[in-house]
C-alpha cells in the first residue's frame, strides 16, 4: 500500500478539526490529552456547566419542545422509542397503534398513549436520535470524529421523582448531557471492569445489587448544562428530582483488544491445521482425550498468530467499524441536480465525515475504499482524486493530472453521483 497523505488517508475523515474539538469540549471540562490519559476507559468525569464552553447548556441540540415534536408530529415508530417504568420496559403494544388513513402500520407512536404512560411515572427513551434529529446528526458526526469511534445518542425523559432503570452498567462508554431539570446520579465502581457487549449486567445482577448498597464513588445531582462521562462497566442509577428531567446519553462503541482477537480467529480459519477434524471417536467429555488435541491446537494457533498480517486485521476492522459511523447526510434531489449541472467552474468538496482509503488496484487502477463499497478509477485519476479528497473546496477545472476539462468533469460527476463529493 502506498503512503496515504492525511487527512482521511487511513480512514480518518477530512473535516475541519475545530468542529470535532468543539464537540468534545462540550462534553468534558479538561483538555483532550488529560481526558484521554486520566479518564477515557478508566474513571468517571463530572463537568459542571460553568466549566464548559457553552454555559447555556444543550438545548440547541435537543429540548423538551423537540421531544414533544418527535412524539406528536413526526410519525415516530418503534424502535425509536422505548418506555420504562419501575425498572422494566413497558410493552410497545400499550403505546403504539395504527396511524390513521394512509398510515395503517401498527407500530406508530400514539401521543395520547405516551401521555398516559408518562403521566403515570414512566420514562420515555427516544433512541437513535443521531439518525433522525438534525442538530444531533451533526453533533454525533463531529464528536465521533474527535473520539474516532462510532457512537449513538438517546434521550431520556423522566417525570418528577421517577427512576427509569434500576442500578446497572452499560457495555459502552457514555457521556450524559443534562438538558433540562435535575437528576440525582449514584455511581459505583464496576463489578466487571471493561465488560464486552455480550457481558451484560443481567448475568451479574446479584453482584450489581450488592455493590449498589455500598458507598457511592460519585453521588451528584446534574443540573442543566452539566455533563458526566462514565466508562463502560461503572454502575449507575438516576432519579429525577422535583421536576421532570431530560438528558442525552451519548453511547460510544469503543473498540477493544477482544475485537482484535475475534478478527484474528476469523482469519485463522485459513490455517489447515486449525480446520482439521478431531480424531474419529474422540470422547469430548474426557479431558485426557481432549488434552493432546488441545496441545496441538494451541501450538498451531500460536504459529498462526506469529504470522498474523496487520494489514489483513486492519481490513477486517475497517469492515466492522466504518459502516457504524455514517458520514454527513446528503440531499438526494439537490445532489442529482448538481450532477446534471456540473461543469468546469463548479466547486465541490468531500462529503463531511466520510472515511476513505485510496490505494493501488492492479497496474492500471486505484481503488477508493468507502464505508459501504469500493470504487475503482483509472490510475491517471489519482492526483485529481486526492485533490478532491483533501477536504478543501475545489474548482473542477483546477483538478491536476488530467488532460482536459472533459475528463475532470467526468471524474467529479462520478464522485458526486457516488456521494463522495457534495456541492460546495
Amino acid at each position: 500500500m502506498t503512503h496515504l497523505d492525511p487527512p482521511g488517508g487511513h480512514g480518518r475523515p477530512a473535516v475541519p478539526s475545530a468542529s470535532a474539538a468543539a464537540a468534545l469540549a462540550r462534553c468534558v471540562s479538561v483538555e483532550p490529552a488529560k481526558f484521554a490519559a486520566a479518564h477515557w476507559g478508566h474513571t468517571p468525569l463530572l463537568s459542571r456547566a460553568a466549566e464548559l464552553p457553552d454555559p447555556t447548556g444543550f438545548t440547541d441540540l435537543f429540548s423538551p419542545a423537540d421531544a414533544d415534536e418527535l412524539l406528536s408530529r413526526r410519525g415516530l415508530r418503534t424502535p425509536f422509542l422505548r418506555v420504562a417504568k419501575d425498572g422494566q420496559l413497558v410493552p410497545a403494544a400499550r403505546w403504539t397503534g395504527g396511524g390513521g388513513a394512509g398510515a395503517e402500520i401498527g407500530d406508530q407512536v400514539l401521543d395520547e398513549r405516551v401521555l398516559e404512560q408518562y403521566a403515570a411515572g414512566a420514562t420515555l427513551v427516544l433512541q437513535g436520535l443521531h439518525r433522525i434529529w438534525p442538530p444531533l446528526v451533526d453533533f454525533a458526526r463531529d464528536l465521533g470524529l474527535a473520539l474516532n469511534q462510532p457512537l449513538q445518542i438517546n434521550a431520556y425523559l423522566t417525570p418528577a421523582g421517577s427512576q427509569g432503570f434500576a442500578t446497572h452498567y452499560d457495555t459502552h462508554d457514555v457521556f450524559v448531557l443534562q438538558v433540562d431539570g435535575r437528576k440525582h446520579w449514584r455511581i459505583h465502581p464496576p463489578v466487571l471492569p471493561d465488560p464486552l457487549e455480550k457481558q451484560t449486567w443481567g448475568g451479574r445482577a446479584d453482584e450489581v445489587s450488592a455493590t449498589a448498597q455500598g458507598p457511592a464513588a460519585l453521588d451528584v445531582v446534574l443540573a442543566p448544562g452539566d455533563a458526566l462521562y462514565l466508562p463502560r462497566g461503572w454502575l449507575h442509577s438516576a432519579q429525577a428530582q422535583d421536576a421532570s428531567s431530560l438528558h442525552l446519553t451519548v453511547g460510544i462503541r469503543a473498540l477493544t483488544r477482544y475485537a482484535l482477537v475475534e478478527e484474528l480467529l476469523a482469519l485463522a480459519a485459513e490455517d489447515r491445521r486449525l480446520r482439521a477434524s478431531l480424531p474419529f471417536g474422540t470422547d469430548v467429555a474426557d479431558p485426557d482425550a481432549i488434552e493432546p488435541e488441545l496441545t496441538e491446537t494451541v501450538e498451531a494457533l500460536r504459529d498462526w498468530l506469529l504470522r498474523a498480517d496487520p494489514a489483513a486485521v486492519a481490513a477486517r476492522l475497517r469492515q466492522r467499524v466504518w459502516p457504524a459511523a455514517r458520514p454527513a447526510p446528503i440531499r438526494p434531489l439537490a445532489q442529482a441536480g448538481a450532477v446534471a449541472a456540473l461543469d468546469a467552474d463548479s466547486r465541490v468538496i468531500l462529503r463531511p465525515g466520510l472515511r476513505w482509503q485510496l490505494v493501488p488496484h492492479g497496474s492500471a487502477q486505484v481503488a477508493l475504499r468507502l464505508f459501504d463499497r469500493t470504487i475503482t478509477l483509472p490510475a491517471e485519476c489519482e492526483p485529481a482524486a486526492r485533490a478532491l479528497l483533501s477536504g478543501t473546496v475545489t474548482r473542477v477545472g483546477d483538478l491536476p493530472g488530467l488532460p482536459d476539462d472533459a475528463d475532470r468533469v467526468t471524474l467529479a460527476r462520478r464522485l458526486l453521483r457516488e456521494a463522495v463529493l457534495v456541492p460546495a
